[in-house]
């Protein structure tokens, strides 16, 4: 009887641990796409170049250069604010701004998935990241001298009320005025 209640129990706490283990897949962070920006990322050229600009130096010298525009996205987390760039340049995909997006960082590449999208994940490179709460703790880490002394401010005392340290000699003391006393002899 007791051998049955023993494998009754363990026989639940097998399956009770088996179903807590099946959920250990890591999920994808998820983020929201802010705003989304044209910056400058190169120039785009038509025309002669490489040894062609050395044949053309005879007489065909039209050149066309633009500056090429890349879309960059604010995609923010709880955590951190990701400013990312899309690695295929040419044929860059619009990603709808106020959306809520899923991705997974790998190596130098963050992957995302807009899951109201068209649900492909797509590479892009992070142009920069910034910690959303690095305001506050950047304050609460730096030295800041107290407010009563500031540091390299003179004194607004007149010299003649200073107090000003006197060495004492040893086995004397010092009076109430402040100067020495000498012990007696």
């Amino acid at each position: 009887m007791k051998i049955n209640k023993f494998l009754v129990v363990a026989i639940v706490l097998l399956s009770v641990s088996s179903l807590s283990a099946g959920d250990k897949k890591k999920h994808p962070d998820r983020g929201m796409l802010e705003k989304m920006e044209a910056v400058p990322c190169g120039a785009k050229e038509r025309g002669l170049s490489g040894l062609g600009a050395l044949y053309g130096s005879v007489g065909i010298t039209h050149v066309n250069s633009d500056e090429k525009l890349c879309p960059q996205y604010l995609l923010r987390t709880d955590e951190m604010e990701y400013h990312i760039r899309p690695i295929d340049g040419k044929h860059p995909v619009i990603l709808p701004v106020g959306k809520e997006g899923e991705f997974k960082i790998k190596k130098d590449h963050l992957f995302l998935r807009v899951p109201d999208g068209d649900h492909k994940t797509r590479a892009y490179q992070v142009v920069s990241m910034k910690p959303l709460n690095s305001t506050n703790e950047a304050q609460s880490s730096t030295y800041q001298p107290a407010p009563d002394k500031p540091i390299g401010q003179p004194s607004t005392q007149s010299p003649s009320t200073q107090s000003v340290e006197r060495p004492v000699a040893r086995g004397s003391s010092v009076s109430s005025a402040g100067a020495p006393v000498e012990p007696p002899h």
